[in-house]
């Protein structure tokens, strides 16, 4: 494995700067940083201050693997609120191209098993704008996988087009929530994968996904991870994500890209981040 090793900055709980430089401690060689709302987002952010960022990040020798532009709630299941969330998820690709990144990841909501339901088409409506944007950047909104299997997410995104949408893939919420095989996932979505999060889960027992996910609110589901009674997140190598199948998986389809690491719970998630580090760094060539 010759993948280089990301750290979400905001899993420190600090701020930007601080965070920045605890992933650079830690051993990582990027960073994914969430450009919603706070310090990073596209608003909050000058000319002159998106380039002082860019040149601070790169004295700490560090990169961007992506930004988070998840915006939580419904996704893009609301038509009508589309319009406006699909303006700010243009501006945080804006952000993240002038920052020298090519990857927005996101949840987009749960994809309905009825390809005729209002909502579905609410959503592919959305996903195809936002796809045919990124593919004139040469650019990607990435999906987190976690909501649906990858079949069906597959299914989706092979009905859009442009290539501007992707996939971020999380092995943790395959085996978390929906039970599905992180392995055989990373062949379904092969064509599709742009980044992944390294984060490691048990499953305590079957649940809806609708239940997890139908609104997405991340203190909720940092909670639900942390004492919930369906799902754990635990630290890397502790879980159900079959770690050396699934590294060989993404080396077999390909994947070039950042293995991210992201920490939603724990007391001392500096600790836990840098032990990730050292974890994925083992499987190194």
């Amino acid at each position: 494995m010759n993948n280089k090793i990301g750290v979400i900055v905001d899993s420190f709980r600090v701020g930007v700067r601080e965070g920045l430089q605890k992933a650079k401690a830690v051993g990582a060689d990027g960073v994914q940083i969430y450009a919603v709302s706070g310090e990073f987002a596209p608003e909050a952010l000058s000319t002159e201050a998106r380039r002082e960022w860019k040149s601070y990040i790169a004295s700490l020798g560090l990169e961007i693997s992506a930004l988070v532009g998840d915006l939580g709630g419904h996704g893009f299941q609301d038509a009508n609120a589309n319009p406006v969330k699909i303006e700010k998820s243009k501006r945080i690709l804006d952000l993240a191209v002038e920052l020298g990144t090519q990857v927005v990841t996101t949840h987009i909501g749960i994809v309905p098993d009825d390809e005729n339901s209002p909502i579905y088409a609410a959503m592919h409506k959305a996903c195809a704008e936002l796809s045919d944007y990124a593919a004139g950047m040469n650019a990607y909104f990435a999906i987190e996988t976690g909501p649906e299997t990858a079949q069906h997410l597959k299914k989706f995104l092979d009905g859009i087009s442009s290539k501007g949408m992707a996939v971020n893939f999380d092995p943790a919420n395959m085996v978390m929530v929906t039970g599905d095989d992180p392995v055989q996932g990373v062949h379904t979505l092969r064509d599709y994968i742009v980044h992944t999060h390294a984060k490691d889960g048990i499953r305590l027992r079957e649940v809806d996904p609708r239940d997890i996910y139908g609104a997405i609110d991340h203190e909720k589901l940092a909670d639900m991870a942390a004492d919930g009674d369906a799902f754990r997140e635990v630290p890397l190598g502790e879980g159900g994500v079959d770690w050396p199948r699934y590294l060989q998986a993404l080396k077999d389809i390909g994947y070039g890209g950042y293995l991210t690491i992201e920490r939603e719970v724990g007391t001392n998630p500096e600790a836990d981040i840098s032990k990730a580090v050292q974890f994925l760094k083992t499987f190194r060539a």
